[in-house]
């Protein structure tokens, strides 16, 4: 507000934050969860059971229910030990079956070094060391995706070969951290075969949706 003869005063503008975020969010596909595994993962295991069984009596599933939570738990201490942030996987069936897929977001440092060093050189110099990485652009940040066929592996209980993608993606605002994000889909006899393929490609569209945010 101005007064006759008074100098206006200028607007201040919104300046553009460039703290770190301290968080992301991605745009599920219909019937898949998201499990936090630092905080609120006990709330998120008894929702995805209640909504696995909704409407069918307890006593009934009590099995089912049972043999279901002690899977997702067993998944939840692996992904811990993997150093994982949060563990996304289908919880309904697509076209009347399972869907043998899930993935798992981790966050890692790079070492401590005298000079902070360039995201989008480091990513660059990753996606020429190995074949299968290419870069990418994620949300305004340089990103390395990695594809692979990952062999059986029946002493660790993996019995049939499975597609692996994973994405290494920069926190913007902060040199040494980053997001590895990380799917699987078990392929059966055939881990090229055309439903890995489609899972591929659905993880690939889930990626595109990440988003940064400081909230």
């Amino acid at each position: 507000m101005t007064t006759p003869g008074s100098t206006p005063t200028p607007t201040p503008q919104p300046q553009e934050s460039s703290a770190p975020p301290n968080s992301y969010s991605l745009v599920l596909p219909p019937g898949w969860a998201r499990i936090p595994l630092r905080y609120g993962t006990d709330g998120a295991v008894q929702r995805i059971l209640d909504r696995s069984f909704d409407g069918m009596p307890r006593d009934e599933v009590f099995t089912y229910r049972r043999d279901l939570e002690s899977g997702l738990r067993r998944r939840i201490r692996e992904a811990r030990e993997a150093n994982g942030l949060d563990l996304y996987l289908p919880v309904e069936l697509m076209h009347g079956m399972s869907v043998p897929a899930s993935f798992l977001v981790s966050e890692t440092r790079t070492p401590e070094s005298g000079d902070d060093l360039d995201p989008a050189e480091l990513a660059l110099f990753l996606a020429a060391s190995e074949t299968g990485r290419e870069v990418v652009e994620l949300d305004g940040s340089t990103a390395v995706r990695t594809e692979r066929t990952a062999p059986a592996d029946p002493a660790r209980g993996i019995d049939f070969p499975s597609r692996r993608v994973d994405y290494q993606v920069p926190v913007p605002q902060d040199s040494r951290r980053w997001l590895t994000i990380a799917f699987s889909a078990v392929g059966a006899q055939d881990a090229d075969g055309e439903l890995s393929l489609l899972l591929v490609d659905l993880f690939d569209a889930v990626m595109t949706t990440l988003r940064w945010s400081t909230r």
